[in-house]
């Protein structure tokens, strides 16, 4: 494994880890109360991130399995992903399925052949790119649940790698709004939790976002609404971005009402 994989799948056991702590002693209710995600209770967001760690696996380790993941996906485009996660919520042995789930992918993606990518519904990923999207997943997921349930989540440096995913994905979130993306370079400032600033793009450009980790992070993967976050845009670039900012695949999320 290389050191950043390695680093990934640290953080993704981590927040995984803090999940299952939250929701190992729920009982039939606790698991049934909607979180912020519209028709998603607590089993459904848990669901969402068993089934994905489980293709995932097939993707990197059985073609014919993988092929019927496909399949199913390219029938049911906008509503695939969605029935997948309600169905798997009415499992009761979801949280089995899902520690299952973990272990294997963590085991899969560090064994995986250095140098190849694994095939997925959009580009192929690489072992360290795939961590880094079942990280983010697993920690925004897990925001939904801890809201739900009225449990404080306390930031981490484990969102590192998933503020480097936010700032990667800056072009590609002006596409999906179909925006041309800016033309030059930004110049992105974060104070993490532990209070170290983690910067990208060339020091002294003309346009900037600085701010909090945690509220970039929280951002880019639309758990909160950029007017309730702390972060400060320079330029004309950088406050569109704020605007439209999604480390996701797929098309423009709903987002999240000003509170």
């Amino acid at each position: 494994m290389t050191d950043t994989l390695t680093e990934v799948l640290a953080d993704l056991k981590a927040e995984g880890d803090r999940l299952e702590v939250l929701v190992a002693g729920l009982d039939e209710a606790g698991w049934r109360t909607p979180t912020p995600a519209e028709g998603w209770d607590v089993a459904t967001q848990v669901a969402h991130l068993a089934w994905t760690d489980e293709v995932a696996v097939a993707a990197a380790t059985d073609k014919e399995k993988w092929d019927g993941y496909v399949l199913e996906a390219i029938n049911d485009p906008t509503g695939y992903v969605d029935a997948c996660a309600l169905q798997i919520a009415q499992d009761p042995e979801l949280m089995t399925r899902w520690q299952a789930a973990r272990r294997e992918l963590a085991a899969t993606l560090a064994g995986y052949p250095s140098g190849e990518k694994m095939p997925w519904f959009g580009p192929p990923m690489s072992p360290t790119s795939m961590a880094t999207a079942r990280l983010m997943e697993t920690w925004a997921h897990s925001l939904d649940v801890h809201e739900a349930l009225g449990a404080p989540v306390e930031d981490t440096d484990t969102i590192r790698h998933i503020a480097h995913l936010g700032v990667r994905t800056r072009n590609y979130a002006f596409s999906v709004h179909g925006l041309d993306a800016p033309g030059e370079e930004l110049r992105i400032e974060l104070t993490a939790p532990s209070g170290e600033v983690w910067s990208w793009g060339p020091e002294g450009a003309p346009q900037a976002v600085t701010g909090s980790a945690g509220d970039f992070c929280r951002l880019v993967t639309q758990r909160v609404h950029r007017a309730d976050t702390d972060l400060v845009a320079v330029g004309e670039d950088a406050d569109r971005w704020l605007d439209v900012a999604q480390a996701f695949a797929g098309p423009p999320g709903a987002g999240r009402d000003a509170r």
